[in-house]
């Protein structure tokens, strides 16, 4: 016997009280199976309760797309009880993925000439929920014309779905500018954010809208100056903040508007400045508020002073007791710090002070932000309380502390010595953090400052006798005591006070770090010359020094056993030249006489390459010459006769140039898709050295005003080539021309046929999902031929 179906509330019982899942999946499939059948029968009556169980069993996650039709027929339905649960099923099943959501056009355009409010605003919130493109584009003067009814319930939604429409078509924007002046003097409240966020969408969108919503940004500063002295009503303020969410939204289009433009930028800083000063801070709605109008101040060209007042309010925000409202000051700063160093510096004692911020967040954006505000009048005092920073904090960030103090120190130095120094001190308390080329740096930066060679060398003695530990000062020390051994023996540093050293405990030192199990390779290889060139620095004997270096001739790391075998070869053979061979090594200087040459030769290359005749051949005949190039000789090739070098002739030259073939002309780019701000790119490289493989970088950067969020490009290509698809670099575009995304597409074309590739792009973009599925076939020749 067939059990009778079961009403909603019942449902909800009967799937909440399952034990398990097996027992979940049982009713729900058996309540599916009910829903079909009446779907069937064509009860006109319960259809609308059917669907509604459908609905449920669609939002725990189970199929349900053998409900769509039926939405388009309570949609189509006279009675509102059908309607209602008809937009709401088309606004849950169907989306513009899916070709029945076009069904409903004709639907939605009667029910907004010809409905009631009720059903109106049903119609309205489904279009700007699931509308596409051509629905957009199809029913926007439908729209436009409800922006003006009498109603404010379906202005309103009206608004809003004008938004969305806006986002969908830019082009749409020229419809709906009209209304938007007379809908700024509407008192009511929903209408007021409505309209400001559609001309808020329509400036970001079309350089016109934005000259033309210029004109009302008196009218716009008269709303905000009428909030803050009587309030807009009191059902919509917030702990005493007259309508917060208001206020920031005309702080957002202000900011839009006066960007780059003087005559509005100065309408709006006498305004800027009254809520800057007025509004209270005790409570979390003043504090958005504030937030959103230092964010226009410094996106406007606002004065100076206003500026310094957004700074300042900044500055307040580092002393509340609100994380969130610490770490949203240190952000916008760091984004200061460049265009407003002076006022951001008078709050650098409380920037200092976040370092200790328990949070890491908090100490990290803290951090970036002090790192920022060295210059070469605080350094000192910056560098002792990064370095006091360095000593505790967390693991996770001391690389980059100890790597923002290195450059800081380079960039900043007042001196050499205080500039040894510091790299010593970040090298004793985080030498297992710092970058690979700071061992490189110290000790060229040591070898040109021979004043301080030893006062260099004790101090380096003297952290490695104490830690041996620290990889890089390992390796730093090692190579000091061996160039500048002499000197530690000597005791002539004044400097610092006197060390006696004696030769014993240098060597003594040498083999400790070299018998280390905590010592690398390569520092084993720092310690092991160090000996050797110890050997022709100091006055005793070398057999301690000769014993140690044949020990390792035996070691079964290879690198440092061809050292060791070379040491000994040195001292049994060739002692006679051992000394000539240790000296000291030369200074190399950045941009010195061996960069300079490179440079030269560079350059002449470059007009050697320049200068070259451009061969007047067909496209064919150039590409025939390429291949045998790359392919190597062919029977048929006719190659040219040889030259005969003779002594300071042309050819000599040439010779000096490296044997390369001269590069294939670039490919141009392609630009294969734009919507919204979304652009996409291909470029494309064939290596030389292998003509059946194409390499496409697809770039897709994004010049709105909102993010593109979860990019993901997949490809497609004929079954004769193979293609191979890298990880993208991210999944999000950033706005405003932010950093690309790009991705990697590797392509064999073994029968160098005509490439065509199809490309499948899903994303997220101003809150709506994306998906465009596309053929491109005006590839360029070269990419197959």
């Amino acid at each position: 016997m067939l059990v009778p179906s079961l009403k909603l509330q019942d449902l909800i019982e009967e799937i909440r009280g399952a034990k398990t899942q097996a027992q979940e999946r049982e009713v729900i499939q058996k309540e599916c199976a009910h829903i079909r059948a009446s779907f069937r029968d064509g009860d006109p009556l319960h259809r609308h309760r059917q669907l509604a169980k459908l609905l449920y069993v669609h939002m725990l996650g189970y199929p349900a797309h053998f409900g769509q039709m039926e939405c388009l027929k309570l949609i189509a339905s006279p009675r509102f009880t059908d309607k209602r649960v008809g937009y709401l099923g088309a606004m849950l099943l169907l989306d513009e993925r899916q070709d029945a959501h076009l069904l409903i056009t004709n639907s939605i355009k009667n029910d907004l000439s010809q409905g009631t409010q009720a059903v109106q605003g049903l119609a309205l919130c489904t279009l700007s929920t699931m509308g596409s493109a051509e629905m957009c584009r199809d029913l926007a003067t439908e729209v436009e014309k409800l922006l003006l009814q009498p109603s404010p319930y379906v202005r309103k939604k009206a608004v809003l779905t004008a938004v969305h429409m806006i986002r969908k078509v830019p082009e749409l924007s020229t419809i709906f500018l009209p209304p938007c002046a007379q809908l700024l003097r509407e008192r009511h409240h929903g209408i007021l954010m409505g309209t400001i966020t559609l001309i808020m969408e329509l400036s970001e969108r079309s350089p016109a809208a934005l000259k033309h919503f210029r004109k009302v940004v008196p009218q716009l500063v008269q709303i905000l100056r009428t909030l803050l002295t009587t309030g807009y009503s009191t059902e919509h303020s917030i702990s005493g903040v007259s309508d917060p969410f208001l206020q920031v939204r005309i702080l957002r289009l202000l900011r839009i508007l006066g960007r780059n433009h003087e005559e509005s930028s100065e309408t709006m800083n006498d305004l800027l400045a009254q809520v800057a000063t007025n509004t209270d801070t005790s409570r979390n709605a003043g504090n958005a508020v504030l937030f959103e109008t230092v964010l226009t101040i410094m996106d406007i060209r606002s004065a100076a002073g206003l500026r310094v007042l957004a700074v300042n309010i900044l500055g307040r925000f580092l002393l509340n007791s609100d994380k969130n409202i610490r770490y949203v000051a240190l952000t916008s700063l760091l984004r200061l710090v460049q265009s407003d160093h002076s006022a951001v510096q008078r709050h650098r004692p409380t920037v200092v002070e976040c370092l200790r911020e328990p949070d890491a967040s908090l100490s990290r954006r803290a951090l970036e932000l002090s790192l920022a505000l060295v210059n070469s009048s605080n350094v000192r005092a910056m560098m002792q309380e990064l370095q006091g920073f360095l000593q505790s904090c967390p693991a996770d960030l001391r690389a980059d502390c100890a790597s923002g103090i290195l450059l800081a120190a380079e960039r900043f130095a007042p001196s050499m010595r205080w500039h040894i120094d510091t790299i010593l001190r970040v090298l004793t308390t985080a030498g297992a953090h710092v970058r690979d080329d700071a061992v490189a740096n110290l000790t060229q930066l040591i070898g040109g400052a021979q004043e301080l060679h030893a006062y260099s060398v004790r101090r380096l003695y003297c952290a490695l006798a104490e830690d041996i530990s620290q990889q890089p000062l390992v390796q730093v020390a090692a190579w000091c005591i061996g160039e500048y051994g002499d000197l530690l023996l000597e005791g002539s540093c004044e400097e610092i006070e006197p060390l006696q050293v004696e030769e014993e405990e240098v060597l003594a030192l040498l083999e400790r770090v070299l018998q280390s199990h905590m010592s690398l390779p390569a520092t084993r290889g720092y310690a092991l010359t160090a000996l050797m060139k110890l050997s022709t620095r100091l006055r005793g004997d070398n057999n301690r020094i000769r014993q140690v270096v044949s020990i390792y001739g035996s070691c079964l790391d290879v690198e440092l056993q061809q050292r060791a075998v070379e040491y000994d070869v040195l001292f049994r053979k060739y002692d006679h030249m051992r000394a000539a061979i240790l000296e000291k090594m030369p200074l190399v200087e950045r941009g010195g006489p061996q960069v300079d040459e490179e440079a030269k030769e560079s350059k002449e290359e470059t007009r050697l390459l320049e200068a070259a005749p451009v061969p007047t051949e067909p496209q064919a005949s150039k590409l025939l010459d390429l291949l045998d190039l790359l392919d190597g000789p062919s029977g048929d090739a006719q190659h040219p006769r040889p030259l005969d070098p003779s002594p300071g002739g042309p050819l000599v030259q040439l010779l000096d140039l490296p044997c390369a073939s001269p590069p294939p002309a670039p490919i141009p780019d392609l630009k294969v898709f734009e919507r919204e701000g979304l652009q996409l790119n291909l470029s494309f490289v064939r290596p030389p050295g292998t003509p059946i493989l194409l390499l496409i970088t697809v770039t897709a950067t994004n010049t709105s005003g909102d993010d593109v969020t979860h990019f993901i490009c997949q490809a497609a290509v004929p079954k004769s080539f193979q293609l191979q698809l890298q990880a993208p670099s991210g999944d999000t575009v950033p706005a405003q021309g932010g950093l690309p995304v790009t991705q990697l597409l590797r392509i064999l074309n073994p029968n160098k046929a005509p490439l065509r590739l199809k490309l499948r792009l899903t994303y997220n973009h101003f809150g709506q999902s994306v998906q465009e599925i596309f053929e491109v076939n005006n590839l360029p020749v070269e990419t197959w031929q």
